[in-house]
């Protein structure tokens, strides 16, 4: 049992519970994105999501006293472009899910997974070892497997999905790369307001500027708090744990949580190509966490 404890306790087997927590909210993305689209403009949904959000976290950043100005003014590039990149992803996927439903959505945006793993081996340099580059293509083969489903892929919502996912994959390499120095709660408070800052510019200008009524409100908090400040979260701490091309393979199984999930919830049973899929990404899953990097 000591021993036991000892392993769980090591920075490998933590960070990957980390992981797994993100796992159980980071699929109601879309979720949340479809029922704000039936009571609000995209535009305007997104930005005030984004604002609970931004104001949760920089509450809780000023009572800690790690909301200093002299940080965003030395650090204003990084908290621009990743800002700029994240509300630009994020609004994306607020107006696809107006052309395409939440479950095609999601299963498109797993494109993320060869961006991340394309920036974190190319541009990062980060290595696998042989082992783990085969649970790599085990994964993707699994990925591939649960989310291909015939039909038209490059209608307007899908494209803005994956091109969604790009942008999302480039932040995330660009905050891996520049941000693992800053305080954790400082860099995700000028993170939300710069992110924040330019949905509100093109709130306005989208003409986006209205306040919503009273009854969307309980909806918008709680959206802001599980799929931003919750979510993204995990997803950073994550992210400064773990090599962002290993997160990206290990982010394989949101499908496969989704699926469970289904199950769970709404009795839906999986289907033979999901259990396959399902059962590769595990698989894969399995041996790259398994498996240290040189």
């Amino acid at each position: 049992m000591k021993r036991l404890a000892l392993a769980w306790a090591s920075p490998d087997l933590s960070a990957l519970a980390l992981v797994f927590a993100l796992l159980a909210v980071d699929g109601l993305h879309f979720v949340f994105a479809r029922a704000l689209h039936a009571v609000l403009p995209p535009f305007t949904s997104v930005l005030f999501v984004m604002t609970t959000a931004t104001a949760q976290v920089a509450v809780f950043a000023v009572a800690k006293g790690k909301l200093r100005w002299q940080t965003f003014a030395r650090h204003a590039p990084l908290f621009l472009i990743v800002g700029g990149l994240v509300a630009i992803s994020t609004t994306a996927n607020y107006i696809a899910v107006g052309f395409i439903d939440p479950g095609t959505a999601a299963l498109l945006s797993q494109t993320s997974v060869l961006f991340g793993l394309g920036f974190g081996l190319l541009w990062l340099r980060e290595q696998l070892t042989r082992a783990q580059l085969i649970g790599a293509a085990i994964c993707l083969t699994g990925a591939a497997i649960i989310t291909f489903h015939p039909g038209d892929y490059f209608r307007l919502g899908s494209l803005m999905v994956i091109g969604s996912a790009l942008l999302y994959a480039l932040h995330a390499a660009i905050v891996k790369r520049q941000a693992g120095q800053l305080d954790f709660v400082e860099f995700f408070a000028w993170r939300l307001i710069s992110t924040t800052g330019f949905l509100l510019i093109s709130a306005a200008l989208q003409g986006g500027l209205t306040w919503p009524k009273a009854e969307v409100w309980p909806l918008l908090i709680i959206a802001g708090t599980v799929d931003v400040v919750i979510s993204r979260s995990l997803y950073y701490l994550s992210l400064r744990r773990l090599k962002i091309s290993l997160l990206a393979l290990v982010l394989t199984l949101t499908p496969v949580v989704t699926i469970v999930w289904s199950l769970l919830l709404f009795g839906v049973q999986p289907t033979a190509q999901q259990f396959v899929g399902g059962a590769a990404v595990l698989a894969g899953v399995l041996i790259v966490t398994t498996r240290r990097a040189p």
